[in-house]
């Protein structure tokens, strides 16, 4: 018997208990803020198309942006005629209740970032869409990409139901072919993925895509995987490509893919095959454009589709397919395109947000120029909102626990070191200096206090406190004694300690590592800093060049801590910039790298054991708990600031932007405030 979802007994319950639509009528226009006596749907601030015409008493015509055809001329490899916005939207469009009003079409919104994939562009959660999505209650999921779903008995199956007619932003076909194709011919090609990545691995075995028709596919589970909607709502992975527009360079689809590759300036199919895939799966990543302008870019199913992109821009317009309306039958997204400045001086971005050329900013915003947008938002016509992020914004400090340097490995082995380090920071000054007091100067852990309440007042104090005289005499007590003539310890083999940290900025503020190397010099640990780009950092921390990875939080606010467990810093810290050794050994099972000690390998134990159990369960509580006291007892993630809150900057001139309850990429930065309903107001 299969468990179906509210919205199935919803419509069942109209069809019975509603009266026969004798004569239909235009639909009211209802938003948040005036509902008009329409009953809510099964799920918060949208509908089905045919949940709402139902509890409406009524009969939607759908309309579109009359700029539509000009936008759809600029995408490179669209149809040169457009079919009427009706033919265009699935059989079944979402119907989008918008906070305030509805909007006017036109306009572009003006953005501002680093670099491409420098995880500064809030933007790419403004067009993202998945399966399903978090509501703005950060508790509620919904139906987005899926119309809807249902569970077997035993939370081994789900079973997904596309909408019919749903096509890719060229207008061809989206269905569970894509889904098919996305997984059984992309993530299990072992040309491509030499094993199955670990987040779609259950219960030791790689989960399985089986498409059903064109509207239904199911995902299987090796073990009960009830966590598995949450994860699909806060994740960036997309589960579906476009077929249609990729199998000709899959070798299974095209003898001569290899051929083709090598004419685009590529060794093989799968190094062609691989770079086209990003654009469609990590948004932040550069498409095809970045190497040739002219490029057709890859459908996408997203509100946006880039049409520009190179080292100082990005352009994106109106995807004319996208399967949203607003309760008028308007098509969303309302705006026609949204203009990204890559810029990577910060005082420039600060300079045009005051001038009131940036129409929403939140990501890589800083806390510490919040003063000054608070005494600019007169004269750049904006408002600011400060939002909570919990542990999203608590920059760590991870040593790696698998350095090639054997002296260094075992220093940053013996936890005595990481304590040291840890109570050698005067985070009672960073809080203030930095964060201008707002902050809790706390331990960092792996599931934030405030959505896990078990965490521990004692836990968060953790070797929080200032005392260098401590880290002195812990550093003593390791046998670092000796120091060279200006202060800085030498390790056992003679050098002098020091530590090399190479960062990016997308980790936070720069001040606070500058304060590290005050603080750590001071106990005579050398700290050595230098700001790489984020690919860069990538790159060096992957080919385990690196000494220590500063990060921030994300991933500790989860619904259920399920989500964010499974991100590489917490496990308990794989790969990506922490200790590729440790995740090599684990991800290889001991074929490679270096064996974790065995509380390391608990924790990793423990978060496959956490990801299948219920959110909010006691059993879930229970084992968070487990890998929480494993942190506070090894300390392999060092903790500054925690519950910093991030200021967001939305220009006077935006529509339909709601207050913002949380920020973090726990849940998509934006994207639970459903970016796709914002508006540029007409007099604007």
């Amino acid at each position: 018997m299969r468990k179906f979802t509210g919205m199935v007994l919803v419509l069942f319950a109209l069809l019975v208990v509603s009266p026969v639509m004798v004569n239909a009528q235009d639909c009211p226009a209802i938003t948040v803020a005036a509902p008009q006596d329409v009953q809510a749907g099964a799920y918060p601030q949208q509908y089905e198309l045919a949940e709402f015409e139902a509890l409406a008493g009524c009969t939607l015509s759908f309309s579109e942006n009359p700029n539509m055809a000009a936008l759809n001329a600029e995408i490179t490899g669209n149809p040169a005629e457009l079919e009427p916005v009706e033919d265009r939207l699935p059989a079944e469009p979402l119907v989008v209740v918008p906070y305030e009003e509805i909007g006017v079409y036109g306009g572009t919104i003006n953005g501002i970032s680093q670099a491409l994939e420098s995880g500064t562009s809030g933007i790419l959660s403004w067009r993202h869409v998945n399966l399903v999505r978090f509501s703005d209650d950060l508790q509620t999921i919904v139906p987005n990409i899926a119309r809807d779903w249902a569970w077997n008995d035993d939370f081994t199956e789900i079973t997904f139901f596309l909408r019919e007619g749903h096509r890719w932003s060229d207008g061809q076909p989206f269905t569970a072919e894509d889904i098919d194709f996305w997984y059984n011919d992309n993530k299990r090609n072992e040309a491509i993925f030499a094993q199955v990545e670990s987040v779609w691995v259950f219960g030791g075995e790689p989960m399985t895509v089986e498409m059903i028709d064109a509207t239904t596919v199911s995902f299987g589970f090796a073990v009960p995987n009830p966590n598995f909607l949450t994860f699909l709502a806060t994740t960036w992975r997309q589960p579906f490509q476009p077929k249609h527009f990729l199998s000709p360079f899959h070798i299974d689809y095209n003898e001569n893919a290899n051929e083709l590759a090598q004419e685009a300036g590529f060794d093989s199919w799968v190094e062609y095959f691989s770079f086209l895939l990003p654009n469609s799966d990590w948004k932040d990543a550069p498409t095809p454009l970045i190497r040739d302008e002219t490029a057709v870019t890859v459908p996408t199913l997203e509100s946006y589709i880039t049409i520009v992109e190179n080292s100082t821009e990005r352009r994106f317009v109106a995807n004319p397919y996208f399967h949203m309306v607003d309760t008028a039958g308007n098509q969303l997204p309302y705006p026609d395109r949204i203009q990204e400045d890559l810029i990577a001086d910060r005082e420039i971005w600060n300079l045009r947000i005051i001038e009131g050329q940036v129409d929403l900013k939140n990501q890589g915003l800083e806390l510490a120029d919040f003063p000054l947008y608070a005494e600019n938002t007169e004269n750049g016509n904006f408002s600011l909102q400060l939002i909570p992020t919990g542990g999203a914004r608590h920059l760590t400090y991870t040593l790696n626990y698998g350095h090639q340097d054997a002296v260094l490995r075992e220093i940053f082995n013996d936890v005595r070191f990481r304590q040291a380090l840890s109570v050698a920071i005067n985070r009672e000054e960073v809080n203030e200096l930095i964060y201008l007091g707002q902050g809790a100067p706390i331990q960092w852990l792996p599931a934030d206090h405030t959505a896990h309440p078990y965490v521990t007042d004692e836990q968060l104090q953790n070797f929080a406190q200032y005392d260098p005289e401590l880290a002195n005499s812990l550093l003593d007590e390791m046998g670092l004694t000796e120091r060279a003539a200006d202060g800085t310890r030498l390790r056992p083999d003679g050098q002098p300690l020091v530590l090399n940290l190479e960062y990016a900025l997308q980790a936070g503020s720069p001040e606070v590592h500058e304060l590290m190397r005050e603080y750590w010099g001071e106990v005579g640990v050398r700290l050595e800093l230098q700001e790489l780009q984020l690919e860069v950092w990538r790159e060096r921390s992957d080919n385990n060049e690196h000494d220590l990875a500063a990060w921030h939080g994300d991933g500790t606010s989860s619904p259920g801590l399920a989500s964010g467990v499974l991100n590489n810093r917490t496990v308990p810290p794989f790969r990506e910039g922490y200790v590729v050794e440790w995740g090599d050994w684990l991800f290889t099972d001991g074929a490679e790298g270096i064996e974790p000690p065995a509380d390391a390998q608990r924790v990793f134990e423990l978060v496959e054991e956490l990801a299948l159990l219920p959110i909010g369960s006691e059993a879930a509580a229970e084992v968070g708990r487990e890998i929480v006291q494993l942190h506070v007892d090894n300390l392999w993630l060092i903790g500054i600031v925690g519950d910093v809150a991030g200021p967001m900057v939305v220009h006077n001139n935006m529509g339909n932007v709601t207050t913002h309850s949380f920020r973090a990429f726990d849940y998509y930065w934006n994207l639970p405030y459903r970016p796709f309903q914002w508006f540029l107001r007409a007099d604007s």
